[in-house]
């Protein structure tokens, strides 16, 4: 089957604004169906979790019908989903808690292809320990991580190694199955950054390698939080900062305060829009993984417009995202221009297409860019033809 993009397109109410997006990784827009469930959730009896009342029971529902709904997504068990506000928050509280085992000696293994949300919160717990960082190092040559020196760098006194899954500054999608069974392989545990990731992919988990895996509902729809899965058991060895009467079952032992119903019942209705994209039939979880291959094409032959219209440019526009396997992320510099002149040029055409950093440190010092010095054009389901001619014009437009 091939996406029907119109049919896409008319259940965001925010794409009639005429504006085209091109900021996905920063997060996409919203179907109405995600908004409608968020009011309607938050609009009904809610209140603390119980099984008495009604109100009781709704809220119970919600979060578990959250939990089955990311464990679909990430093809793992909803035992082991944990509710976050964002994934660097979820990155910081499991590094706290996994610092609590480490001790001077041991041994942290962070990339410079990530964004910083899972460099800085190790290298911290890290120091705070007496623990030692060691890198995978970022090759600008190819956009992804060398890793011919995988096995120098991932030591017997490694204990965590932390990879993104996607890129969200090149798109590059690094081979983490690789990195994880060597990291398994002197008993380190995997944590993956997969935010821009299960933005593109039908995510599995296990077969990744992943011991922990972080993602966040808005850049595949849903509202602004986030999500970390884990074997329950694996959880249930850690012992984070927590309140005293708060309950120390795994996952909500990791879940603090009162959760918002609300954005839990919107991230469930936007993994279920994302499983409607597939044809009728199958469990969830099957019609996710083909909605994820549909829209793969589809973002890919965009990708590819996108590439050639650069090419022609005369090398007056260089195309950073060069990976062998990447998502439909371009990160642009210019010879002569400053980005965030192109950035604003687009804007005055109605074109979304973000300048900076775009938290990602370190793979602009491994590219040895100046900050702001690049823009970035990242794609979603819902983009079309008629508006990568509109980006392509502009572009065109800009480097004269």
């Amino acid at each position: 089957m091939t996406l029907d993009v119109a049919a896409l397109r008319a259940q965001f109410p925010s794409l009639t604004s005429g504006i085209a997006h091109f900021d996905g990784p920063g997060g996409t827009q919203t179907p109405a169906v995600v908004g409608e469930a968020i009011a309607r959730t938050i609009t009904a009896p809610l209140s603390n979790r119980g099984r008495v009342m009604q109100s009781e029971r709704n809220a119970d529902t919600v979060v578990g019908d959250f939990r089955a709904a990311i464990a679909d997504l990430l093809g793992g068990r909803a035992e082991g989903v944990v509710y976050g506000r964002s994934a660097t928050q979820l990155t910081y509280d499991v590094s706290r808690a996994l610092a609590k085992t480490w001790a001077a000696g041991d041994e942290v293994v962070v990339s410079q292809l990530d964004h910083d949300a899972n460099v800085r919160p190790w290298i911290q717990a890290a120091e705070a320990v007496g623990a030692t960082v060691r890198w995978l190092r970022l090759d600008p040559g190819t956009a992804d991580l060398d890793l011919g020196e995988l096995d120098a760098v991932i030591t017997d006194r490694t204990r965590l190694v932390a990879v993104t899954g996607a890129s969200n500054l090149l798109g590059t999608k690094p081979d983490v199955a690789r990195i994880a069974r060597r990291a398994h392989e002197v008993g380190a545990l995997v944590y993956v950054d997969g935010v821009h990731f299960a933005a593109h992919a039908a995510v599995d988990v296990a077969a990744l390698g992943a011991d922990f895996f972080v993602c966040s509902p808005y850049k595949f729809f849903g509202p602004h939080c986030a999500a970390l899965i884990a074997e329950p058991a694996l959880l249930e060895s850690l012992s984070p900062d927590k309140l005293l009467p708060s309950s120390n079952a795994v996952p909500e032992r990791f879940e603090l305060g009162t959760l918002p119903y609300e954005l839990m019942a919107g991230t469930t209705a936007a993994v279920d829009f994302i499983a409607a994209l597939a044809p009728a039939g199958g469990t969830r979880r099957e019609r996710i993984v083909v909605a994820h291959h549909v829209v793969d094409e589809h973002e890919r032959r965009l990708r590819g417009r996108i590439e050639a219209g650069v090419a022609e440019l005369d090398g007056s526009v260089t195309l950073h995202s060069v990976a062998a396997d990447r998502t439909p992320t371009l990160f642009l510099t210019f010879r002569d221009r400053d980005a965030t002149d192109a950035y604003r040029s687009f804007a005055d055409r109605g074109i979304l297409a973000p300048a900076g950093t775009f938290y990602a440190l370190e793979p602009f010092r491994a590219l040895g860019l100046d900050v702001d010095g690049g823009l970035r054009i990242g794609l979603a389901a819902y983009n079309d033809d008629a508006e990568i001619d509109r980006l392509l014009e502009a572009l065109v437009e800009f480097v004269g």
